[in-house]
């Protein structure tokens, strides 16, 4: 058994420790916000935070993440107010077919965390997530607005 902190709680669990975090996430705990995309860390759609740094989930073992304190798109917004760069998603729409948008949130948000005023060129290498529907530019100026906000 296994205890993992996620989003403020515990949850024990009992499945093989070199199960990647994001089935565990998804298949154990249920929090379906973290998305499979790619299986192999490229694509950013598995994002979460781990110690407050941008992970991707699918690529971190159940054992590995066990000490750690692991946030996910669930957890972000506090007593239902959506943070600065959630409800800048929304000001600036973002979302197209909205799949890779939770891991581009957990990206944005860890972003802002180490860098609050971010340049273009900071978000372009920060922002190394996917986008099938090409939502780039709205990313950037989304998390310009949450950035002017903080």
């Amino acid at each position: 058994m296994v205890a993992l902190t996620i989003n403020g709680k515990t949850h024990d669990v009992t499945v093989d420790p070199g199960t990647p975090l994001l089935w565990v996430l998804r298949d154990t705990i249920g929090l379906t916000g973290t998305k499979y995309g790619c299986g192999i860390a490229q694509c950013g759609a598995c994002t979460v935070h781990i110690d407050g740094v941008a992970t991707r989930s699918c690529q971190v073992t159940l054992e590995s993440a066990a000490n750690a304190k692991i946030t996910t798109i669930e957890g972000l917004a506090e007593n239902g107010v959506l943070t600065k760069v959630q409800q800048a998603w929304l000001d600036n729409d973002v979302p197209q077919c909205g799949y890779c948008q939770s891991g581009m949130v957990m990206a944005a948000t860890a972003l802002l965390k180490s860098t609050p005023k971010p340049t273009d060129q900071d978000i372009d290498a920060a922002m190394t997530n996917i986008c099938r529907c090409g939502t780039y530019q709205q990313v950037r100026a989304a998390i310009h607005a949450a950035a002017a906000k903080a």
